[in-house]
Formats: C-alpha cells, sequence, structure tokens
C-alpha cells in the first residue's frame, strides 16, 4: 500500500517556518501596501528596504521560486509540494512575491526555460528569476477572448523582422511589465492550433499603446492592472520569436497546465481564511436572547458544509498534484479540469457564507471578505471559463466508457437476472 497522508519531517519542518513567517512578516503587507499595482511593479526604495530582506530569508530557506528545477534556481519540489507550499500563499496578496512565485511571472518563467534560446533566457528569464523585473502575457483579445481559433492579432515578416498588429485585452500587469510574451497568428491558413506565434515583445517598443486601463469589480473605472493594448507596427527582431512558427497554442497550453493547478493550490488557502474568519464570527457574535451565532443550527450547516468543500477541495487538488509528479500533465488532465471547476464553486460558496455570517462588516471595506468575494467569480473565468473544463472533463472521462450492447442497458435488471440463473443454473425461478 503506497496510500499515506503524511509529510515527510524535514520539509514539514519548511512548512512550519513558512506558515509562521507569512503569518508574522508577510501578511502585515497586505495591510501596509494592499495595492497590487505596487507590488506587481518595481518597488521605490521604502518598500525595497522592507520586501528585499524577506526576500533573502525565503532563499535561505531554499523555499524561492519553488516552482522551477534546480537548473533555474529552484528546489524541484514537484507539485505535491507546491500544493503544501502555495496552500499558505494563498491567504496573502504579497505571499508570491516575496516568495518569488507570482503569476503571470511563474507560467512565463516555465514556457522561457522551456522554449526560450539561450539569449532568451540570458535577457528575459534570469533577471525574471532574481526578481529583478515583471512580465506581462498577452493573448486575450476584444471580440475572441483567449480562443486561439478566433485570434485576429497578426505578426507578418518583413525581411528578417516580424512586425505586429492588433489589440488585445486584460494583459494583466502589463502597467508594471518589463516585457510582453505577445500571441499574434502568423499563419492563417494553417490549422487553427498552429495559426499562432508567441513573441517576446520589450514594453518600450515603439508602437504599443495603452488605450485604456481596465480594472476587476470594485476597482473605479479607468484604473486597474488588465490593460487593453494596441499594437501598432509594432517590429521586433527573428531573435523574438519565442519557440518554433506556429508553436503558440501548444506553448500556451504547457504554460497553463500548472498554472491552473497554482491558482487551485492557493484557493485552499483563501477558502480557508475565509473559514477561519467565519467560525471565530461564529463564536464572538452575541444574538438577541442569549448565546451567539455558532449556537444556531443554521450557522452550524454553513460551518459544517464549508468544512467539507474545503477538505473535498484540498484532496482533490493533492490527488491532481500527485498524478501529474507521477504520472505527468497529460495523465492528470481530466483532474486539472475538476479542481479548476471545482475552485471557482468552493471559493464561492465560503465566501459567501463567512460573508454574510458577518452582516454589514462583511460587505464594507473593512475586512478582507469584500475583496475575497470579488475575486471568487474571477476564478472560473481565469484560465479557461469552467464552461470549457466541464466540457473538457466530460470528454475525458466518457473516453473510459464504452456505449451498451443492444437495446438495454448493462444493469438492465431482467437480462442481469437471467444471466445470473444461466451462471449458476439456479432453480429460483425467474
Amino acid at each position: 500500500m503506497a496510500w499515506d497522508f503524511r509529510t515527510d519531517p524535514e520539509f514539514q519542518g519548511k512548512l512550519d517556518w513558512m506558515d509562521a513567517f507569512v503569518r508574522d512578516e508577510v501578511e502585515p503587507l497586505d495591510y501596509l501596501e494592499p495595492d497590487q499595482a505596487v507590488m506587481y511593479a518595481p518597488l521605490d526604495e521604502r518598500l525595497r528596504t522592507i520586501v528585499e530582506p524577506l526576500k533573502q530569508r525565503v532563499r535561505e530557506q531554499g523555499l524561492w521560486a519553488s516552482h522551477l528545477g534546480p537548473e533555474l534556481g529552484g528546489q524541484g519540489f514537484g507539485q505535491v509540494k507546491l500544493a503544501l507550499i502555495n496552500e499558505i500563499l494563498g491567504r496573502t496578496a504579497w505571499g508570491p512575491i516575496v516568495f518569488g512565485c507570482q503569476a503571470p511571472d511563474t507560467g512565463n518563467a516555465e514556457i522561457l526555460a522551456m522554449f526560450g534560446t539561450d539569449e532568451q533566457r540570458a535577457n528575459y528569464l534570469q533577471p525574471l528569476l532574481d526578481g529583478e523585473l515583471f512580465s506581462a502575457f498577452s493573448m486575450t483579445e476584444p471580440h475572441a477572448g483567449a480562443d486561439p481559433r478566433l485570434l485576429r492579432t497578426r505578426a507578418v515578416r518583413d525581411g528578417a523582422d516580424w512586425v505586429i498588429d492588433g489589440e488585445k485585452y486584460f494583459t494583466s500587469n502589463a502597467g508594471g511589465a518589463a516585457f510582453l510574451i505577445v500571441t499574434a497568428v502568423t499563419n492563417p491558413d494553417a490549422d487553427p492550433y498552429r495559426r499562432m506565434s508567441m513573441f517576446l515583445v520589450p514594453t518600450d517598443a515603439p508602437g504599443i499603446e495603452i488605450l485604456r486601463d481596465a480594472g476587476t469589480m470594485g476597482d473605479p473605472p479607468g484604473q486597474g492592472l488588465h490593460p487593453h493594448i494596441r499594437y501598432a507596427g509594432v517590429r521586433v527582431g527573428p531573435d523574438a520569436l519565442l519557440g518554433e512558427p506556429g508553436a503558440g497554442f501548444g506553448i500556451a497550453q504547457a504554460r497553463l497546465a500548472g498554472g491552473r493547478l497554482h491558482h487551485a493550490m492557493r484557493t485552499v488557502g483563501l477558502c480557508r481564511k475565509a473559514f477561519d474568519m467565519m467560525c471565530e464570527r461564529a463564536l464572538s457574535r452575541e444574538t438577541y436572547g442569549g448565546g451567539v451565532l455558532a449556537g444556531k443550527q443554521l450557522v452550524q450547516a454553513a460551518i459544517a458544509d464549508s468544512y467539507l468543500q474545503i477538505e473535498q477541495l484540498r484532496l482533490l487538488v493533492m490527488h491532481t498534484a500527485w498524478l501529474m509528479d507521477t504520472q505527468g500533465p497529460l495523465a492528470a488532465r481530466a483532474h486539472i479540469s475538476a479542481a479548476k471547476i471545482a475552485m471557482e464553486r468552493t471559493a464561492l460558496d465560503v465566501v459567501r457564507r463567512a460573508l454574510h455570517l458577518h452582516g454589514a462588516l462583511g460587505v464594507s471595506n473593512e475586512t478582507p471578505l469584500a475583496r475575497m468575494w470579488q475575486l471568487a467569480p474571477a476564478l472560473g473565468i481565469m484560465d479557461g471559463p469552467t464552461e470549457v473544463h466541464q466540457v473538457l472533463l466530460a470528454r475525458e472521462v466518457l473516453k473510459r466508457y464504452q456505449p451498451a450492447d443492444g437495446d438495454w442497458p448493462t444493469e438492465f435488471l431482467p437480462t442481469k437476472t437471467a444471466a445470473a440463473h444461466a451462471r449458476y443454473r439456479s432453480d429460483y425461478p425467474a
């Protein structure tokens, strides 16, 4: 038997250190500077003097950029250990930055490592890993989302160069990025999944225009981290092409498998934080006639349901991580989609219950719950909408089955009963 839910003592020691470090040193940063536009940009000197020593302590513990292999400065932990790490980081917005594993830079670093040339790695990957700069992934378009079959942004050869024209929407963190990974159609006549290529484009390249900044729910109009960008005759050299021409879809898929699971891992941590707040509130808030909320059966039901959903999500995430470690991303495809679906549903349910239990305080801007509630629906959009993953999951599951032989289902009782009598030559009446 190989079933085992224990963590080896050495790594558990790392997790214990991390839990205390995040609680005591990193989570306070969320209240000191909650603006994500500041987090995902080069830090000013005031913040650098606070954050850089924290990053150094993470490096000393061997936990910096833990998603990467040793050859790139990480530890090669594998997905199971990453799940345990990200569960802790899900409690805090600053955590991924302090630990060198913030999105979208994690996925961008992974595809640079897998598909980049030596020159591209030196110019972009190493500074990214050192935390000296940030990046952005520019794929979504206003009319098509991220459907590769409908992308219009084009990259056309002009001599040795490529010239990029088109518009992209929701290019997260582009405002603070040093470079963009841009998806563009290079062969419109090819198979839909071989039409696009990826390019490394410095953000100061002539022809890049930010049309407007878009935010998420709760951000004022015209402010946010997800701008609408126009590429108007942006010229890049042949060394800007990432991978082979037409390989953009495959590169994107290589980027997304781990990223989807990392989001699910951190969602466990987010839900646990909301759940902790719910339980504390239930035990603290007095009600008319004596007693506290925790004594009410409907509140007890909300707590029980939330506990079940969090544990179910966590076990699904851990099993998916184990499959990726032992059998690879392809074998884990169904589980990755399942985790992606479950994380949004769990977050919506748990955060809603916690928010509701806090009453007016829950919908105010004086607890983290309102921001969690605004984030929860995005979990069903980022890295592919829930409906797409439902289709993918159903297709993967149905591959394991065959249609029934004949007109009746396999479990049709008259057929089963006749077969049982024939097998055992029973004298019982049919």
